[in-house]
């Protein structure tokens, strides 16, 4: 158990180290954007429009990779997988570290969406599932709610510190950070002893003793083995609870990625936000979530367990957002941030619901398939907030209501809130085998 929790203190430092890289960035790139496709305006529809091209497809990327990989870390591990998300993640910091003009941006643009489109969910999916390797079902939702803790402590840290750097110092603390990450995975994570077993099959029916050079063929059975629709419904039918889950995922994934469309441009454009304001926004938020889930959600689970938990996290974030929409001043903005200290229940919750559906060594497979369903909603939210965003924020809105892409992000997340009603806490099932669910023969 000792070398367990070790290797779990490794991971955090790892997740911790990687979140701060990504955190530390978002107040300022907001006016990088701004600055290199608008200059000297406070409302820009080619950066919202383009935020969101980049949010959907990193989206569409993440819906077919990340089951892959969460699948291919059951068979060859989470430290070998969790590798390629970790190193692509550098690239995009390394450019607005050295330029920031338009051309740049640009070349920044291009790595981040394709480094999303690998990285976007692995990173997390992976996480939980090593974090799942290593903790028994009973105690799952904590140490799930502390993984999540340890990246609202980056968020608090990294906030704190974009409030003193300059805009070149963020983006070159952000790669030295993102590399510090990579390289203390690598030599510190233990990988996940995987034991052959022959009732779960892999995605990929693939031999590594074999070179791929000597037939050409298993190039093309890698595209034809990337989990399909029917395999995420296969996964989804073993267990009521899991589908259940998956839908909830489903609405609640897509009130957050309306949001992060939606919420800053709103905050540029009504009230003139700055990247200083920004910061102080995302400190409040980040030390209410890592308050909620290092201290608080341990503490709430053995009273009222995930299911209650998840029902209280989901009508927060519903109030939070309908108050956004209609926010008056700045204040009630910085004052609906700290309702994050409950609402920032939900995602944990979910995700340890889903992990007791499936066998122990499935947990990639279960984890992977939840984010590619968050992936999915990725890519449907900025099609449909984007461009409401953009025309009510417009002088040409159908009538006068600037927040009303944030509105319906709140009945987004009030569907999630009614369905999650129908969820009960479960028995846990440690033996079940999902086999060929989520995988293709």
């Amino acid at each position: 158990m000792d070398n367990k929790l070790k290797s779990l203190s490794h991971l955090f430092v790892t997740i911790f180290l990687a979140a701060f890289a990504g955190i530390v960035t978002l107040p300022a790139i907001t006016d990088v954007t701004m600055a290199a496709l608008c200059p000297g305006k406070d409302e820009c529809s080619l950066a919202i429009y383009l935020s969101g091209f980049q949010q959907a497809v990193g989206g569409l990327g993440s819906v077919l990779m990340t089951p892959l990989i969460g699948n291919l870390s059951d068979v060859y591990g989470r430290k070998s997988l969790l590798t390629l998300p970790l190193t692509l993640y550098i690239l995009p910091y390394v450019v607005l570290a050295y330029r920031r003009e338009t051309s740049f941006y640009y070349a920044h643009y291009v790595l981040k969406t394709f480094a999303a489109m690998i990285g976007e969910g692995s990173t997390l999916c992976l996480s939980l599932a090593y974090v799942a390797d290593n903790i028994s079902e009973t105690k799952r939702g904590a140490a799930f709610g502390i993984l999540a803790g340890v990246s609202s402590a980056a968020f608090v840290c990294g906030t704190i510190s974009a409030r003193f750097l300059s805009t070149a110092q963020t983006f070159q603390v952000a790669t030295a950070s993102a590399m510090a990450a990579t390289v203390y995975m690598r030599i510190f994570l233990k990988e996940t002893p995987r034991e052959a077993d022959s009732s779960t099959q892999a995605l990929l029916k693939f031999d590594p003793s074999k070179s791929l050079d000597n037939d050409s063929s298993n190039d093309i059975q890698v595209f034809k083995h990337i989990p399909s629709i029917q395999n995420i419904k296969d996964l989804l039918e073993s267990s009521k609870t899991f589908s259940r889950v998956a839908v909830i995922v489903l609405f609640n994934s897509l009130a957050g990625g309306g949001l992060h469309a939606s919420l800053m441009y709103f905050l540029k454009a009504q009230f003139h936000f700055s990247k200083d304001q920004y910061a102080y926004l995302m400190l409040i938020v980040g030390i209410a979530g890592m308050v909620s889930q290092l201290i608080l959600m341990p503490m709430l689970l053995p009273l009222l367990g995930e299911d209650r938990l998840l029902r209280i996290g989901l009508f927060t974030a519903c109030a939070s957002m309908i108050f956004n929409s209609i926010a008056w001043d700045v204040w009630v903005i910085y004052a609906v941030a700290g309702f994050s200290v409950v609402g920032t229940f939900t995602a944990p919750c979910l995700r340890s619901i889903a992990s007791k559906q499936v066998g122990a060594d499935e947990q990639g497979k279960a984890q992977g398939c939840i984010s590619g369903i968050e992936s999915f909603s990725n890519i449907i939210s900025p099609l449909i907030f984007s461009p409401l965003t953009a025309t009510f924020l417009s002088k040409t809105a159908p009538f006068d209501f600037p927040g009303f892409s944030l509105f319906c992000t709140a009945i987004c997340m009030a569907i999630a809130f009614i369905l999650s009603l129908m969820v009960r806490a479960a028995p846990n099932i440690p033996t079940h085998k999902v086999n060929s669910k989520c995988t293709v023969s």
